[in-house]
């Protein structure tokens, strides 16, 4: 069998969840599933993380060369799809430190000592948007059940607590804790069960037209907010295609 990856992948699963999504009944949004990072949460600024890192591991880095190690920062994950296809960094802590360390070698020269405190202080920029806990307040408000389904191979459970937003989750999925990444149908499913909901009635909210969109081939509705900069995603949307569903 040949595998495919980077977008001709992203083109075969689009293709076969199209084939596969059942013809469902029109039915009122009764639960909303969010991705967690550039849909509820920002990344930060990449000058916050590496202050935050040179704290923890105090090196002499002058300009040029922090200014070109802040600008690969910004970006270091958008060859994580390259690197590693298969999404294997969301599956367990070791592999995302693994893919992390090999994404920042084929950048700027940089210490190891400071290499580590990057990774160590990865989620410490992470900031939710401050639509992201009116949203939520939102659909709570209207009944409406919430979860969190991230590709993610580290736990996110105490960002969600320092961000205000775990008071209104009803089920969380995260890859790395059930051995499934998205757009992989089974991990969509783990999480409909984890509010008991059905693919008819739930909406999914990611930012990404390749992970976000595997809840397709179950029927599910799939609205994607592409990244954003900036403190507001537009998130208010959400609320009012629930409320038109009605």
């Amino acid at each position: 069998m040949v595998k495919v990856s980077g977008w001709a992948y992203a083109a075969n699963m689009l293709v076969k969840a199209a084939a596969l999504a059942p013809f469902n009944q029109v039915t009122p949004i009764t639960s909303v599933l969010f991705d967690f990072h550039s849909t509820l949460v920002d990344q930060g600024d990449s000058e916050s993380w590496l202050n935050l890192a040179l704290a923890r591991a105090p090196h002499d880095l002058q300009d040029p060369d922090r200014q070109e190690l802040l600008a690969f920062l910004d970006r270091i994950w958008e060859n994580a799809r390259v690197l590693d296809p298969q999404s294997s960094r969301d599956l367990n802590a070791g592999a995302h430190a693994r893919v992390f360390h090999e994404l920042l070698a084929q950048g700027p020269d940089v210490d190891p000592a400071l290499a580590n405190a990057l990774y160590e202080t990865l989620l410490d920029t992470w900031r939710a948007y401050e639509d992201a806990a009116p949203t939520l307040a939102a659909l709570k408000e209207a009944g409406i059940k919430v979860g969190i389904l991230s590709n993610v191979g580290v736990s996110i459970h105490h960002v969600l607590e320092r961000e205000g937003l775990a008071q209104y989750i009803d089920g969380l999925v995260l890859s790395c804790e059930v051995g499934s990444v998205k757009p992989d149908t089974a991990i969509f499913q783990a999480s409909l069960d984890s509010i008991d909901s059905t693919a008819a009635q739930t909406l999914m909210v990611g930012d990404s037209g390749h992970d976000d969109v595997g809840g397709t081939a179950l029927g599910m509705r799939t609205l994607v907010l592409p990244r954003t900069r900036g403190t507001n995603h537009g998130l208010a949307v959400v609320v009012g295609l629930v409320l038109a569903s009605r």
